[in-house]
């Protein structure tokens, strides 16, 4: 009988902690780059979709960054506190955004990496049907990295 709620309460602390993790992104960002303000604007994060300049795009969570993926993608100190998030979702590259700009170019967007650090929110955009590697060198050699954007509460 104790064992059952040991059990218990380990699944719901994990259950808790990964809804957590999504959580952390939900809600009305403002662009705070030079590349958010002129490309993507203010982005909002509800459920199981975002909207970049008033367009909804559905996004599935993939998995979360270990600290050393975050500090590869988006030079973020691995020590300094944060979670970090992995989403596929697709958005085509005839999208336009603010100033008639796109995401990535020709290539469709088809995963979105996330780094929430208090009201700070990090993302970076990535093309190609790979799941992207998040390793120092990796980035560096990518062709698939869009671009990386900043957004502050």
């Amino acid at each position: 009988m104790m064992r059952k709620k040991i059990v218990g309460a380990i699944i719901g602390s994990v259950l808790a902690c990964s809804i957590f993790a999504v959580a952390q992104e939900k809600g009305y960002w403002r662009a705070e780059s030079s590349t958010a303000q002129s490309i993507t604007g203010d982005i909002g994060f509800a459920g199981e979709k975002m909207s970049i300049n008033f367009t909804g795009f559905v996004i599935a969570q993939i998995r979360s960054l270990e600290p050393g993926e975050v500090s590869a993608v988006f030079d973020a100190d691995s020590r300094a506190g944060g979670s970090g998030n992995l989403y596929r979702l697709n958005i085509p590259a005839a999208k336009k955004f603010l100033h008639k700009n796109t995401l990535c170019g020709t290539e469709d967007v088809q995963w979105m990496a996330t780094y929430v650090a208090g009201r700070s929110l990090k993302v970076a955009f990535f093309s190609g049907p790979k799941m992207p590697v998040f390793t120092l060198t990796e980035i560096a050699n990518s062709t698939d990295l869009c671009g990386t954007f900043s957004y502050t509460r």
